[in-house]
């Protein structure tokens, strides 16, 4: 199954190539050469150790960090020859955020690829001059990272990963896998999800408003309340509950998975990271690593502003029917037969 009703903006493919094979052919009539070593930073909430930021080429179809390099690879940046990859992790701590930026600061990079939301908020309060591209965002026109999708102007541009809508489609879904659902709890920080929440909460309350389900927010602040805030929901009525786009529930989504499984509560997944760690099911972008793309073009001479966002090309539902029948669900043929991949 193929979604693209949440698709905010298209890019023209064939005027990014224009746009790219320009810039390539002014690089080198300006007879540009690479002997100075460029610096691309990347600023992440994510452990440097974990599968999805590893920087091995070896990693490249599951990490951002390896994706990068095989892409710029392919490019004609090398790694250690003509450009020199920072990293600087906040390990999911928001008091590590404003050392971790000034560090990157300090290195004078050529560009700074961020991680989600929050790094890039901080990021762009701390400069207006040095690129930046994320990697993932929500919402950067509301931010205000960016004038618009289309012409961002300024110093930032990257890509999304879902709009507001999304909200209201993941309750939709658990109500398909599990129809006597009387409440939703929906799972969020509220200090790493976009608006504290209220960016998808909007959506989800109106769709729980027309189909008659209570829709009861779950703020956790640490990861020892995880398993707490997710046991609330065993007890009757019926209850399933939303994980929202957040970058501490990806640091800790194992966690979050484990709980969900022991207390027997079906939960749906806005990224495939959680299915890897036994989810019952996800719906969300499949979050191309392309941002090679950019910081290529940036490193050639490109402003970040005159690059449009791009949105996702493709969203995927995932589900798990072996974690289903674990949970005494028997997931709808309907439900199934939409299903981009059926894991048992």
């Amino acid at each position: 199954m193929t979604e693209r009703s949440f698709v905010s903006v298209e890019v023209d493919r064939r005027g990014f190539i224009r746009l790219a094979g320009a810039t390539a052919a002014g690089w080198l009539a300006l007879g540009a050469t690479s002997d100075r070593m460029r610096i691309v930073a990347s600023l992440t909430a994510l452990p440097l150790d974990e599968e999805l930021t590893r920087r091995s080429m070896i990693d490249a179809a599951t990490s951002r960090l390896g994706g990068l390099i095989v892409g710029l690879r392919q490019r004609g940046w090398v790694e250690g020859v003509n450009f020199r990859l920072e990293v600087r992790s906040t390990f999911g701590a928001p008091d590590r955020l404003e050392t971790a930026v000034q560090e990157l600061l300090d290195l004078k990079p050529d560009v700074i690829l961020t991680g989600s939301t929050i790094e890039t908020a901080a990021v762009f309060a701390a400069t207006k001059t040095i690129p930046i591209v994320f990697a993932t965002a929500n919402d950067p026109v509301g931010n205000g990272f960016v004038e618009s999708l289309a012409h961002p102007g300024g110093n930032v541009t990257g890509f999304t990963n879902s709009t507001a809508e999304m909200g209201g489609k993941w309750l939709q879904l658990i109500r398909e896998a599990v129809p006597d659902v009387a409440r939703v709890g929906i799972l969020f920080n509220p200090a790493t999800t976009p608006r504290g929440g209220r960016f998808f909460l909007e959506s989800i309350e109106q769709e729980a408003a027309a189909s008659g389900v209570s829709a009861i927010p779950a703020p956790v602040n640490a990861p020892a309340e995880i398993d707490d805030t997710i046991r609330r929901f065993s007890d009757p009525p019926k209850a399933a509950m939303v994980a929202l786009v957040d970058s501490f529930l990806v640091v800790n989504r194992k966690a979050v998975v484990t709980a969900a499984a022991n207390h027997r509560v079906p939960t749906i997944y806005p990224f495939h990271y959680f299915m890897d760690a036994g989810g019952l099911m996800s719906y969300g972008p499949t979050l191309e690593v392309r941002s090679a793309d950019y910081v290529d073009l940036i490193l050639r001479g490109t402003k970040a502003g005159d690059l449009p966002v791009q949105s996702p090309r493709k969203y995927e539902l995932l589900i798990n029917r072996t974690v289903a029948r674990t949970l005494g669900l028997t997931i709808p043929f309907t439900l199934l037969a939409r299903a981009d991949e059926i894991r048992e």
